[in-house]
């Protein structure tokens, strides 16, 4: 070995010497990028790259630590980079996010434990492979359930905590990048191997207590020992495909809360933070991705959502953050990633219009940064500082130019940044509880997945009910279903799955003065998938004040269904059920005359039932009469929209503090606009504090001119 390399091991392995940060050293509004991902940047720009970034106004970096690039032979680390970018971090006043990958396993561990590779159901084993993201190597490494993979990664965690929990850099520790299990398809799942095998086993004994009512509910007789059951090779059983996938999602959120208990106890003092991809509504199956579970383990969760990538339209976005705001349940989320550069070629790409997002200019940067405020997020960081050099990402994302300098969008990353982090006042101000709560229950979405291999019913169910709201200005937040209680109306969208839990949940909520309203189907699918002979199922009959008297499962030409339902006409989709009145009355009809809707006063509330799929319907259709139909739910619950807006396509976002708060009115198009908005009663506006922009305040209606692809900050005074 050569000296120089003999002294680098021995150096790296020296913790690194700080004061002890202060508790109160994080920054106001953390903005920056993931900047050192090994591969990228280029050695000879680190420097100038940090001294550039402070200069602008950028105070956050996060840099990955890749356990294949650190433990590059059994217990020999190389710091030294990372070292690198600490120092130069505390030095140019920048807080880092140590971001920890274990996900990227040493190609040695690879080669020494090959049983932790992960198994597909179809017996083939993942190999190393090359990120597209870094560049580097080691993805998606190992299975974790095999206890001694997992300690060695314990290891590197241990190791990296103790090195950096000191440094004056560091601001926290992102955990489980972009909480994303590599779940494959219904047709190739992942893990199968031995260890997760056993480790699902002690789950389905602890579930069931007995083989024999395990053999039962899973229709299968012949199991003479535990040593008999099987993950699923297919989705042909409903109820043991339904435990698998119920278990993944355990044992992912149980490695999960391995990685937080490990270094808040390693170092209590700095932030345990996560970032999703608002993946909760059509990948929660297959990618374990859950809000709730997520944010409940974490002090800031977050979301990376490319605007570009998933869609430029307006709701799109609003419904990312809506979500993660949703599940974060009043805790501190952030946009971890946020889009800032253009996007790359991939097929997922293609044939987007240049307008699209495609190409970003300085104003889709300002939009993008401030819908994220205006939905709640308290600090803001892109996929990249500056654009990979190499890999199939390359050039994608990043506000600076390739080789580092300043562009029209880095320039207006900063103005963003110095006014966020010269606001403090703004960032106490919190969004206000939505107009109405839309309903997540979990069975719902991952019966979708086990019944037609894919949650594109349930995802656009969701999302077209969220439209639907949003097109009429009406906040509508997601609500778990444990949380029902928390809103005086909720959508219940696509419920074709309820666990018997689940419904008397629901029961209990209208029961006791919650307003409902549920698409069609509820719990026509119970406990393990097992279809109800009485419909709607588990007592929810009593609820609605109905019976089912037809129904049809034909999805395929069922795309233009239409109904009338208190006097709109608006489309169904996927399924009908039709109803005959058990002390309800009825609200709309089909085509035929069969009564499509039911409403009924239940206990101290009350329930409206519609025998399809309003939101899938509006979701393809976007129809004048599926816009007035969700309008005109509030007015039937008997609530008052809190925000309007006078101007179509612009959207509105009240969030409040104890003096007032702050009025975000969004300007999607490419033309300025005067935009009038009615507040609640008891708020009057003050002033623009973004774009300086005069203002008009006549009782509860502000009116301001907002420039093209810009938002309005309105400071609002309590009367």
């Amino acid at each position: 070995m050569k000296p120089a390399a003999l002294l680098l091991i021995l150096l790296s392995a020296i913790p690194v010497l700080a004061q002890t940060p202060k508790p109160n050293d994080a920054p106001v509004f953390p903005y920056g990028a993931v900047y050192f991902r090994k591969s990228n940047p280029p050695e000879q720009d680190w420097a100038k790259d940090h001294a550039t970034a402070a200069r602008v106004g950028m105070n956050t970096f996060r840099h990955w630590f890749m356990w294949e690039a650190v433990e590059v032979a059994p217990g020999k680390y190389d710091w030294s980079d990372y070292d690198r970018m600490m120092d130069l971090a505390a030095k140019n006043g920048i807080k880092v996010v140590i971001a920890e990958l274990v996900t990227s396993a040493p190609e040695w561990v690879y080669e020494k434990y090959p049983h932790a590779r992960f198994k597909a159901s179809d017996g083939s084993t993942v190999q190393s492979t090359n990120s597209v993201s870094t560049g580097t190597g080691g993805f998606p490494g190992m299975c974790l359930d095999n206890d001694d993979v997992r300690a060695l990664a314990e290891k590197f965690l241990v190791a990296l905590v103790e090195r950096y929990r000191n440094h004056p850099a560091t601001l926290g520790f992102d955990l489980w990048n972009e909480n994303t299990y590599d779940g494959g398809s219904p047709q190739k799942m992942y893990c199968y191997c031995d260890a997760t095998q056993r480790k699902y086993r002690t789950w389905l004994k602890n579930h069931y207590g007995s083989l024999d009512a395990l053999a039962k509910t899973w229709y299968r007789y012949g199991y003479a020992d535990w040593a008999n059951v099987h993950p699923p090779a297919n989705f042909n059983g409903y109820p043991e495909s339904l435990d698998w996938l119920d278990f993944r999602v355990d044992d992912a959120f149980d490695l999960m809360k391995w990685r937080t208990d490990l270094v808040r106890r390693l170092d209590p003092t700095h932030k345990v933070i996560a970032h999703g991809v608002a993946g909760t509504l059509d990948t929660f199956p297959a990618n374990t991705h859950n809000e709730w579970r997520s944010a409940e383990l974490v002090d800031t969760w977050g979301l990376t959502w490319i605007a570009a990538r998933k869609g430029n339209e307006l709701w799109r976005q609003f419904q990312a953050l809506d979500l993660v705001r949703g599940g974060s349940r009043g805790k501190p989320f952030w946009h971890a990633e946020a889009q800032a550069g253009p996007l790359w070629m991939q097929p997922q790409v293609l044939k987007r219009d240049r307008e699209d997002g495609r190409i970003p200019d300085e104003k889709d940067v300002r939009l993008w940064n401030l819908i994220s405020c205006a939905g709640g997020a308290t600090g803001l960081m892109y996929p990249r500082w500056r654009p990979l050099l190499d890999g199939p990402l390359f050039g994608a994302f990043g506000a600076f130019a390739m080789d580092g300098s300043e562009t029209p969008r880095s320039e207006m990353a900063g103005k963003v940044a110095k006014w966020a982090n010269a606001h403090p006042e703004i960032w106490k101000a919190r969004p206000v509880k939505g107009d109405i709560g839309i309903v997540f229950a979990p069975e719902s979405e991952m019966f979708n997945y086990v019944q037609q291999g894919a949650t594109d019913y349930y995802t656009q169910s969701v999302r077209g009910a969220y439209q639907g709201f949003f097109d009429n200005n009406i906040q509508a937040d997601f609500v778990h279903i444990d949380d029902l209680k928390q809103y005086k109306a909720v959508y219940l969208p696509y419920p074709v799955m309820l666990k018997a839990a689940s419904a008397k949940k629901v029961l209990e909520y209208v029961r006791d003065g919650g307003i409902l309203i549920s698409e069609g189907l509820p719990a026509y699918f119970g406990d393990h998938g097992k279809v109800g002979t009485k419909q709607p199922n588990y007592g929810l009959d009593e609820v609605f004040g109905a019976r089912e008297s037809y129904v049809e499962f034909t999805p395929d030409i069922l795309d233009n269904l239409t109904l009338n339902v208190r006097g709109s006409e608006i489309n169904g989709r996927y399924f009908l059920q039709a109803f005959q009145l058990a002390g309800g009355v009825a609200a709309g009809a089909y085509k035929d005359g069969k009564l499509a809707a039911v409403e009924h006063a239940f206990g101290k509330g009350k329930a409206l039932l519609i025998g399809s799929f309003p939101g899938g319907g509006y979701y393809l259709h976007h129809s004048a009469g599926g816009k007035e139909f969700f309008a005109g739910l509030l007015d039937w619950a008997g609530l008052q929209q809190q925000v309007k807006t006078s101007a179509t396509g612009a959207q509105a976002r009240l969030h409040t503090d104890s003096t007032g708060g702050y009025l975000w009115v969004v300007n999607p198009e490419r033309s300025e606009r005067t935009i009038e908005v009615t507040v609640p009663d008891g708020y009057r506006g003050t002033e623009d504090v973004w774009g300086n922009q005069k203002i008009t305040s006549d009782g509860r209606k502000i009116g301001v001119k907002v420039s093209d692809r810009d938002v309005a900050v309105i400071r609002l005074v309590r009367n």
